[in-house]
């Protein structure tokens, strides 16, 4: 009998291209409500690097995280997303932190998220802000649509790094 997903060890990788149909599913399974804007295939294809995910012991992607670059000096943390059975586990706080990580390492001064869950952000070191410091998010989100310029229950937080 195999490992299930509930006992199976996790950990953060690298996505890769066979990667890219899971990963777009899992994004797009929240867009409905709100709580991620929609990713296309094509999307996740351009930003495969950028992609981390957990895996279940069946190879399945349990949850995705990616950064998403406005300029050198600015990252979002976008697509965001865990299956419903995984939920609770902490799996969103391990990609939270790998992609932090990736964030720091790659030398961004600040990496940004907008998200519902504002505990989470809070407890894994980012401190609220306000859209109107992100005048190139309010630019995209003018491109997807006007209702995204309104927060409203989302809450944007950032995450700024000592860079040498």
């Amino acid at each position: 009998m195999g490992t299930d997903a509930s006992t199976a060890p996790l950990r953060v990788e690298r996505a890769t291209l066979r990667d890219v149909a899971q990963i777009s599913a899992l994004n797009n399974l929240f867009a409905p409500d709100g709580l991620t804007l929609p990713r296309n295939e094509s999307f996740v294809t351009a930003h495969i690097d950028d992609y981390r995910i957990i895996r279940a012991a069946d190879g399945s992607v349990l949850g995705c995280v990616a950064l998403d670059e406005y300029s050198p000096s600015l990252v979002e943390l976008v697509s965001l997303a865990v299956l419903p059975k995984a939920q609770h586990r902490g799996l969103g706080k391990l990609l939270i932190d790998a992609v932090s990580t990736l964030a720091e390492r790659r030398g961004y001064p600040e990496l940004f998220a907008v998200s519902l869950a504002d505990q989470l952000f809070l407890h894994m070191g980012f401190a609220q802000s306000g859209l109107e410091h992100y005048p190139e998010k309010i630019a995209r989100y003018a491109k997807i649509s006007r209702s995204e310029l309104s927060l409203s229950r989302k809450f944007l937080f950032a995450k700024r790094f000592s860079v040498e």
